[in-house]
């Protein structure tokens, strides 16, 4: 069994991050992205749920 963290990569600077040190999941079923490298940010992605 792979228990590897799932890595997002950001689409401005395309670095990988592992997803608990940028993504962010709101108890309104919104989602936050924040690179750690190049400070960017997306707020309310949506999301299958909403």
């Amino acid at each position: 069994m792979n228990n590897e963290i799932p890595k997002v990569i950001c689409p401005v600077c395309g670095r990988s991050t592992e997803m608990e040190q940028s993504i962010t999941a709101q108890s309104n079923q919104n989602i936050i992205f924040e690179c750690p490298a190049c400070g960017y940010e997306r707020r309310n992605i949506q999301t299958s749920k909403g």
